[in-house]
């Protein structure tokens, strides 16, 4: 979120952040933002017990206030309804950490070490219903070090984070970037397979 918010005050920059939603009233993204002059609102879903629509419907209301066009999900650690996600098709896009389609889910940096993985990275991807499952707009890889634990290597795939989450944002908000057959196209031109990525720390 940090990240999109600082790539938002080149005035070239083609999308504005208008309102930052948290459904934990302790997120420290409030504070980054509120310090960015940024309007900040907590839907607590904890209030809402197992209900999720009447979740949604309180943040669906603030969207539509706000006038939002795109939701760029960042650390937010809930499912939404297919309800909901149909609603803003194509819309929500979501940064994971990890190479997606591998790795889905929780713990990916446990788990690519756990599985050997020679790179690892994250991936940007529209949401679609299936958790980690939506259409590839942006990837980025690094190499997986022998002496890389859980905490290096989430600290150097947040930085590609950092990085590439400003550009998918960028490429949706220009309007560069179309699904055809659940794949993403950048200007046309197919997303590359994350198997053909070459790693950003390889030199």
């Amino acid at each position: 979120m940090a990240a999109l918010i600082e790539a938002a005050k080149d005035k070239k920059y083609p999308a504005e952040i208008v309102l930052v939603i948290s459904n934990r009233p302790g997120a420290g993204g409030l504070l980054v933002a509120q310090a960015a002059s940024i309007a900040t609102v907590v839907v607590d879903h904890t209030q809402f017990g197992k209900d999720r629509t009447d979740f949604e419907r309180a943040v669906q209301a603030l969207l539509e206030k706000h006038r939002v066009d795109l939701i760029c999900l960042a650390g937010f650690m809930r499912l939404f309804t297919p309800d909901f996600v149909s609603k803003w098709h194509l819309r929500i896009l979501n940064i994971h950490p990890a190479l997606l389609p591998a790795f889905k889910g929780l713990d990916t940096h446990k788990r690519a070490l756990q599985a050997h993985a020679k790179i690892h990275g994250a991936t940007v991807h529209f949401v679609v219903p299936e958790m980690d499952s939506g259409p590839i707009i942006a990837q980025g890889a690094i190499t997986v070090r022998p002496i890389d634990s859980e905490g290096t290597l989430a600290m150097r795939v947040l930085e590609v984070e950092h990085r590439i989450y400003p550009l998918a944002l960028r490429l949706v908000a220009e309007g560069r970037v179309t699904v055809e057959n659940g794949r993403c196209l950048i200007d046309g031109i197919p997303v590359a397979d994350g198997t053909d990525l070459v790693p950003d720390d390889v030199t």
